[in-house]
């Protein structure tokens, strides 16, 4: 056995294949591959297998699209061909108006990433797909690519591959230890000796916590028990000229597909079945859970009800075998949070659909650190130190229990919930606030005008929006109150932070204490990498002379990464994190100064205290540190707090505001205002697809400064020009919001993508924000939006439309 490789893959299912390959094709053949059975051994080989295009988002699109090419393309070696029924065509069914609305969109955002589906009603469901009833029908989502593939065929085509490129494939090879050295290299320790290797990486299937187990890790991942039969032949099955397409059913949580001339039949029970959460037999190989079909009586009579030829046909054989899932039903790709030189491609629950696509975003991420798209939404770091074995399984049969029933806008399922609290949950609960959910932090969206207030879960502007109306516009006209939970806070000392910071942020770093600034940090492709707010606290009682880095409450364990990466040897900087320590006190509005003034000593003028500075003071007796910065486009106050003073901080907060009409606004409000004042979120606007040229944030960047980091990489793409640019929409609609993904359309043509979209209460307009194709990027531009399948009129303006001057801000 090899003693020394670039890459070892722990893993021989789809996942452990698929990135052997992928690595292959992006240059690196010094990459080995071990599996403690056969190859497809474990999830993999009893798998079934469809391939389908769907996804809820564009990366998951794309990424399924090039599993479709990929396998299309082994299929046709003529050379080693496998079992591939392409283009058989899939239909996700609909019993409901808002799900097809959701499919309309789904259709709008997949044509962005020239993948086409089709919606189509009832009668058209039936005659694609003969043996199913239109009875409580309305329509459905036609996947006109969807298919199913031998999973054991596919993973020996990939390995083939692999070989020929140079890779090494060992089987029977159980890894029984890994141990990281100070250089950042492994040992992987075998049954057959030891490999050394510069990266690892997890492909375990359900055996994800045997192998993190041993790096010291713990991944939000469980199994769950899934069971599907195979049926006799089917008379009309038989005499079809055509292959039957696949079903997959929201209504009754079953799926079938076409297994020789009969359907393989699975289900998603409500009363399922976690299973591996005391250990795996090492001896559970190509092997079954028992059968347990009295576990499915129920979905199997919803499946009866819409195929009644089920009724009339014997079960061949029952397959009940494990499957993995996330807290969020996606899979982790990507790096392992707090290590080096480890990456992980794991929770795999649709793995053979994915896998090809999974693979090949993984490889490029390991080759050259980013991939062509923005891979947030499959990063294992967007989970953080709440993510454990118990929260992971409630997630995991919630998903599991909705495996077909897609997200609505602001729906937030109630397993495992309260994750996360503050001092301050229990009282805003009981003034009324609904919460949402960041990184697991029950954080308020708005405030109930009623204990009974239940908004419908709709594409359109829910029953919400005069609420949310009222919070802005008492934000606007006295002053409002909101808790921001969660925001990661990392403290930066030593002698050397703000070299530090300046090697790694494209703009300047405030050198001046009681400043604050807002930072991005590129990677090395010249990409949005990260957004920071930047304070420079002076040396006090309560501390050094110190950065305050802050950043999304979801970028926690992903900013502490990447900052630590770039630590160089012998450099005086230390790193400390506070997000789970303080908690934010966000006070807003014009009166927001005189409630301040009235519960913390000192000159809060804007002359002392201007706009983007920073200073410690206490809240009545709450120590704090206020910071002059507003997302909301209004005067408004950061108030940091420690979390055992944070009560205490908002009674005294409320009391000083009653004489100023103060109320509470939440999460909701904010989206509102931010996007009036043309303010970016991270991951929706700021993604690594694009560079801050194109992203409208050239203000941002002082090419003449020293080195940074992604500076060489951002200069030429400067020279060759914006592939797209972010842009402000006016959507000519009063009842729909853009939402994210949906096109933006010239004719037949797709120009653009939205990438948020939200009701300005301010301004009394229907905004969102694209990337649109250069030509289309200027103040004017009429474009048609296809929102949730309606052509809408769509208007490029300047960014922010509320006070673009800024002149509120600085109160």
């Amino acid at each position: 056995m090899k003693s020394r490789t670039k890459v070892v893959v722990v893993g021989g299912g789809i996942a452990g294949c698929s990135t052997l390959y992928h690595l292959t094709r992006e240059g690196w053949t010094d990459v080995v591959l071990l599996e403690r059975n056969e190859l497809t051994s474990g999830t993999t080989w009893h798998s079934a297998a469809q391939v389908t295009n769907f996804g809820v988002n564009q990366t998951m699109v794309g990424l399924k699209s090039h599993s479709i090419k990929l396998y299309k393309e082994l299929a046709e070696d003529p050379d080693y061909p496998i079992n591939y029924h392409y283009g058989d065509g899939g239909i996700r069914l609909a019993n409901a108006e808002e799900q097809m609305k959701g499919y309309r969109h789904f259709t709008s955002m997949a044509r962005g990433v020239d993948v086409h589906f089709e919606v189509i009603d009832a009668e058209e469901c039936a005659r694609r797909h003969p043996l199913i009833s239109t009875d409580n029908l309305i329509g459905g989502l036609w996947d006109p690519l969807d298919g199913d593939i031998d999973p054991a065929q596919l993973c020996q085509a990939l390995a083939r591959r692999a070989r020929k490129a140079g890779a090494v494939i060992y089987r029977n090879t159980p890894v029984i230890g890994l141990k990281q050295h100070e250089d950042g290299t492994w040992t992987v320790e075998t049954d057959h000796g030891d490999i050394d290797c510069d990266i690892i990486v997890n492909a375990g299937g359900y055996r994800v916590n045997e192998i993190g187990a041993m790096m010291g890790v713990h991944h939000p991942v469980a199994s769950m028990e899934h069971q599907y039969f195979l049926t006799e032949e089917i008379p009309l099955i038989r005499e079809a000229d055509h292959r039957m397409p696949l079903i997959r059913c929201p209504i009754s949580d079953y799926y079938c597909r076409q297994e020789k001339n009969g359907l393989l039949v699975g289900f998603y029970e409500q009363e399922c079945k976690l299973w591996g959460m005391d250990g795996i037999s090492p001896h559970f190989v190509n092997a079954l859970c028992p059968d347990d079909l009295d576990r499915v009586t129920d979905v199997l009579e919803g499946a009866f009800a819409r195929m009644p030829s089920l009724m009339e046909v014997g079960i061949h054989s029952i397959v009940n075998g494990p499957i993995t899932y996330t807290i969020d039903g996606a899979p982790l790709v990507g790096p392992i949070p707090g290590k080096r030189n480890a990456f992980c491609i794991i929770g795999l629950r649709a793995g053979l659909g994915e896998g090809g696509g999974l693979g090949w975003l993984l490889a490029q991420q390991i080759v050259h650190g980013e991939s062509c798209y923005d891979t947030w939404c499959i990063d294992p770091r967007r989970f953080t130190g709440h993510a454990n074995a118990e929260l992971t399984s409630l997630k995991a049969i919630e998903d599991y229990q909705n495996e077909f029933r897609f997200h609505f806008p602001h729906e937030h399922r109630p397993a495992g919930r309260p994750a996360k609290t503050t001092p301050l949950t229990a009282a805003l609960a009981a003034e009324g606030a609904e919460f949402t959910v960041v990184n697991g932090w029950e954080r308020a969206d708005y405030f109930k005008p009623s204990v009974d207030f239940k908004p419908s879960l709709t594409f359109d502007f829910d029953e919400a929006f005069e609420v949310i109306a009222a919070e802005v516009r008492n934000v606007q006209d006295n002053v409002g109150l909101c808790e921001v939970n969660g925001f990661n806070r990392l403290e930066i000392t030593g002698a050397d932070r703000l070299t530090f910071l300046d090697r790694l942020v494209c703009g300047n770093v405030t050198r001046r204490t009681g400043r604050v600034g807002l930072a991005y940090l590129l990677n090395h492709q010249g990409m949005i990498k990260s957004e920071a707010t930047l304070a420079h606290l002076p040396a006090t009682d309560r501390g050094p002379e110190r950065i305050w880095y802050g950043s999304a409450a979801v970028s926690e364990f992903h900013d502490m990464d990447w900052l630590q990466q770039h630590l160089r040897p012998g450099e005086d900087v230390h790193i400390r994190s506070l997000t789970n320590d303080q908690t934010i006190l966000v006070l807003a509005g014009p009166r927001a100064r005189d409630v301040l003034g009235a519960c913390a000593r000192g000159n809060w003028s804007p002359e002392v205290f201007p706009w983007l500075s920073v200073r410690e003071t206490f809240i009545g007796f709450a120590p704090a540190t206020v910071m002059s910065v507003s997302y909301c486009g209004e005067l408004a106050y950061e108030i940091h707090v420690p979390n055992a003073s944070l009560y205490a901080a908002y009674l005294t907060l409320r009391e000083a505001g009653k004489a100023h009409d103060l109320s509470m606004f939440g999460a909701r409000a904010v989206e509102s205002m931010r996007m009036e004042k043309g303010f970016l979120h991270w991951k929706a606007d700021l993604i690594t697809e694009f560079d801050p040229y194109e992203t409208s944030l050239a203000r941002f960047v002082k090419l003449d400064k020293g080195e940074f980091v992604g500076k060489a990489a951002l200069l030429k793409r400067k020279e060759n020009g914006a592939r797209r640019k972010l842009v402000t929409l006016h959507v000519a609609s009063s009842k729909t919001p853009a939402h994210k993904g949906s096109s933006l359309m010239d004719g037949e043509q797709v120009v653009g993508t939205v990438t948020s979209g939200d009701w300005g209460h301010r301004v009394e307009k229907n905004l969102a924000y694209a990337f649109v194709d250069p030509a289309f990027a200027e103040n004017g531009t009429l474009l048609q939006l296809d929102l949730c399948g309606y052509s809408t009129s769509t208007k490029v303006i300047p960014f922010s439309p509320y006070d673009p001057t800024f002149m509120r801000v600085r109160g």
